[in-house]
């Protein structure tokens, strides 16, 4: 199928975008070979190639080690200063302050940093800055506070990149200085040992990396020096692999792109979670409800967003807690006041996305909204609902007298964290940095104006040029659902962001019943015409454009485009179906079904 032709020919689906075959003639080629050369079901064939995999690079894909895929920490920027520092350090017995963000990322590094260093026999605290009254990354009041407390080594995870002042401070009150973090870096580095693949002077090819990625290797080329050296002769020496479940927690709500070495650190991490070994992890887990063995999406939208409610709303340093705790009434305790903490913040965010959701309305370009009593820790997330449904860049500030702090959420192909630090550059942002999914920002009010112009300079033409296309992998039918199809289709994974899920299409299939379930979801039964049944969910459907369309389309033949799941219950497996879009399968007759048709299409 062409670029120029629609899938099914929909030019137009309930969400108002085409549909297109993602793999192209050349990918079609390449799947033909993979089924040919490998003997995978052609199913699997076409998602590999429709991903860019190649004949020869279809095994290593579908079995992502850490031998073949992880290089010698070495080939990153710093990293022997790095490693030689701590290990010196360790040996000497000083004690470390750990400096970590407030999120996901943060919590996964400083934990994987603690328990090296609880291994180690070394003292050390975390620190984990409050967003409100300290904003993100290291900061004066707490580095004064961190020498006269003893510490003598200063190590900032998934922050510091950009710390020239406090970080300066740090080195006025004797502290040595290591950073170990991923957003993108300035030309002129601050002062201290810093280990970032996306320096502007790193050659690794490790950009893709979370701070927890850069972390776990800065561990193992310590761990390394510390051998060398007889450290461990006379104590136990850490499995190292045994903190992949954080690497890999960290990896995926970073939204890191689940490509090379990130593959197999996400494979490894989830195998470790389902033996249920770390108290904090499985305390979680277990609150969250998150049913059968852990994968992307439970990372990702229960365990994830749980954690970062501490940073957002409550105490920061709870992640952190959570994720070092061994003791498991201690660990349901804090995942408990976890969970209670999002809820709030659901409800915290309902408010404010509502206002936010008016102003974007008649935003042009990049979206940028603001308010005046909204919360920080949860502008990042209404810069996330504004993206997911205008599909373009949008940030959300929040603005205290003269001074707003905002966050913004990018798609895919929009660098966000460099165009924010252009920004920077250019005097428009006090503060702000970032990667290309996320960035953070703090602005005067009377740069606002500028600010929007600039992001509307810059990003105008790449808008425009975006494909606003649901591309889609195949079609399938209610009966071939199979839970054989989907665990063929899983060897392919762990899907997510830069391996995107397969995207499927059900043709011709009715809606028999609709019910809203949770917080504006709504579960749904269709049919096929051969009477078999499939089921599932659509998230956050309630009172939007394609939730009206899926209850007044009911009965009429549908095409339903979304991804699988598996559902199992009392020993029993099924697949689901998550739906994305749908789309009339067949020209409306009545007027009524006229009407219907273009409410549905907006």
């Amino acid at each position: 199928m062409g670029e120029s032709r629609f899938f099914l020919g929909i030019e137009r689906s309930a969400l108002g975008r085409p549909w297109r075959e993602r793999l192209d003639e050349a990918g079609q080629s390449r799947a033909l070979a993979i089924a040919q050369i490998h003997g995978h079901p052609d199913l699997l064939a076409r998602v590999l190639a429709a991903r860019g995999v190649t004949p020869e690079g279809a095994e290593p894909h579908l079995d992502p080690t850490l031998r073949r895929l992880m290089p010698d920490p070495a080939t990153l920027s710093d990293m022997e200063s790095a490693a030689e520092r701590l290990a010196a350090a360790i040996i000497a017995g000083v004690k470390i302050a750990i400096f970590g963000d407030y999120d996901v990322d943060g919590a996964a590094s400083a934990a994987l940093l603690s328990e090296f260093l609880t291994a180690a026999g070394v003292p050390h605290i975390v620190r984990i800055p409050d967003r409100i009254f300290e904003g993100y990354g290291p900061n004066a009041t707490a580095i004064g506070e961190l020498a006269p407390d003893g510490a003598r080594l200063l190590v900032c995870v998934d922050c510091g990149t950009t710390s020239h002042a406090p970080l300066a401070e740090a080195r006025k009150l004797g502290l040595g200085v290591i950073v170990l973090d991923h957003h993108q870096a300035p030309e002129i580095l601050p002062d201290a040992i810093i280990v970032n693949p996306n320096r502007q002077d790193d050659l690794s090819g490790l950009g893709q990396l979370c701070a927890a990625g850069v972390t776990f290797m800065t561990l193992v080329a310590t761990n390394r020096l510390l051998r060398a050296r007889g450290f461990w002769k006379a104590r136990p020496e850490p499995d190292l692999l045994l903190g992949l479940d954080l690497v890999a927690l960290a990896t995926i709500a970073d939204v890191a792109p689940l490509t090379g070495l990130n593959r197999a650190f996400v494979v490894k991490g989830l195998a470790l979670m389902r033996a249920r070994g770390r108290p904090g992890l499985t305390a979680l887990f277990d609150v969250a409800g998150a049913g059968g063995p852990p994968n992307v999406y439970h990372l990702g939208f229960l365990i994830g967003p749980r954690i970062n409610a501490g940073g957002r709303i409550g105490d920061a340093a709870l992640g952190a807690k959570l994720l070092i705790a061994r003791d498991e009434t201690e660990a349901r305790r804090i995942a408990s006041e976890l969970d209670r903490l999002n809820k709030e913040r659901q409800a915290v965010e309902a408010s404010m996305l509502e206002a936010a959701s008016a102003m974007a309305d008649d935003a042009r370009g990049a979206i940028v909204v603001t308010g005046e009593d909204w919360h920080q820790g949860v502008v990042g997330l209404i810069a996330g609902r504004l993206k997911e449904r205008y599909r373009r860049p949008a940030f959300a500030i929040a603005f205290d007298g003269a001074i707003g702090t905002g966050s913004g959420r990018s798609v895919l192909g929009i660098d966000l964290g460099r165009i924010v630090r252009r920004a920077v550059e250019s005097g428009l942002l006090l503060k702000g940095g970032g990667h290309a999914m996320a960035a953070g920002i703090t602005l005067a009010r009377d740069k606002l104006a500028d600010f929007r112009a600039f992001l509307e300079d810059m990003l105008a033409e790449k808008i425009a040029s975006r494909s606003e296309a649901l591309l889609i992998d195949a079609t399938l039918t209610a009966a071939g659902a199979t839970p054989a199809l989907y665990a063929a289709l899983e060897k392919a994974g762990p899907y997510g962001a830069g391996n995107p899920e397969p995207i499927f299409v059900f043709p011709g299939h009715r809606i028999t019943d609709v019910m809203p379930v949770g917080q504006g979801h709504m579960r749904w039964r269709a049919e096929a015409g051969d009477g078999a049944k499939i089921e599932g969910i659509i998230f956050r459907a309630a009172g939007e454009p394609i939730g009206e369309a899926l209850t007044g389309l009911r009965g009429a033949p549908l095409h339903l485009a979304g991804s699988l799941a598996l559902d199992r219950w009392n020993g029993r497996e099924k697949v689901t179906l998550r739906l994305l879009d749908l789309a009339p399968a067949e020209r409306p007759r009545s007027e009524h079904a006229l009407r219907v048709r273009e409410a549905a299409e907006g």
